[in-house]
């Protein structure tokens, strides 16, 4: 069964469906999902939907374009969050230089003290990285954040930068992209990357896989980012479900038995 490491079933966009969603995802091939915060009212819905459905888990965290939430009310917030026995990791946080939507400065600080929070409660991070590969490897090197672990999620740059992170004891998430015919530096990032290294991920309602690619992305076409990987690894579906499944478990520090 698949674990899909981040989505956002907490979005409005399932609103209709949601429920019958997240009741099928078994029958989907799909054995938990991990809905992601990306901001305090998205996290705290994550934390009710995993209190709502077993199979699913949540994270808390402010991403960089909402990051001036992160003041000391917000950190407080999410370290309340956080202690709820569902929630696995602190994130999505890090840097987005694309939209700027808030300042390097303000993103940074965000970034630093999710990493903090992280660090003292024990929890892995997942990391938002866009168009500011060199700073969020910086800051997280600065941070120490291989002392959490974690996983770059959506990840979008080179094979290269994908190995210094692997250094640091960082997971790589993929996800639809690895299908695109434009996918070419994700496939080539995948072919790098090994196996216990990666994990799976939706990131669901966007970023559709190939068949499915700008239509509502949901957990049950996550199938096709693994055929996809068992196509660049040579290896079978089965065995990259089982490998990235594993990884899963062990980067969000869960028992076998989930």
């Amino acid at each position: 069964m698949i674990f899909d490491t981040h989505s956002h079933y907490d979005d409005k966009q399932f609103d209709t469906d949601r429920d019958e969603l997240l009741k099928g995802l078994y029958a989907a091939g799909v054995e938990c999902v991990v809905d992601v915060g990306a901001d305090l009212a998205s996290s705290e819905r994550a934390v009710a939907l995993s209190e709502k459905y077993e199979n699913v888990l949540a994270a808390v965290g402010i991403h960089p374009d909402s990051a001036f939430e992160a003041d000391d009310s917000g950190i407080e917030r999410l370290g309340t969050l956080a202690k709820n026995k569902k929630v696995v990791a602190i994130g999505e946080i890090g840097l987005d230089y694309h939209w700027m939507v808030c300042e390097k400065e303000v993103q940074e600080n965000a970034f630093r003290r999710q990493i903090h929070l992280a660090a003292e409660l024990s929890l892995p991070v997942i990391i938002h990285s866009r168009d500011a590969a060199e700073d969020t490897y910086r800051i997280m090197k600065d941070e120490e954040a291989n002392i959490c672990g974690g996983v770059v999620h959506c990840f979008s740059y080179s094979a290269e930068m994908a190995l210094k992170y692997l250094e640091m004891g960082m997971y790589i998430g993929i996800g639809g992209v690895l299908t695109y015919k434009n996918g070419r530096k994700l496939k080539e990032v995948a072919a790098a990357v090994p196996m216990e290294r990666i994990v799976l991920e939706t990131d669901c309602p966007y970023l559709a896989p190939d068949p499915h690619r700008g239509k509502r992305n949901d957990s049950s076409y996550i199938r096709y980012v693994a055929e996809e990987l068992a196509r660049i690894k040579n290896i079978s579906y089965d065995e990259v479900v089982g490998i990235t499944r594993a990884n899963a478990l062990k980067m969000y520090g869960l028992d076998k038995n989930i």
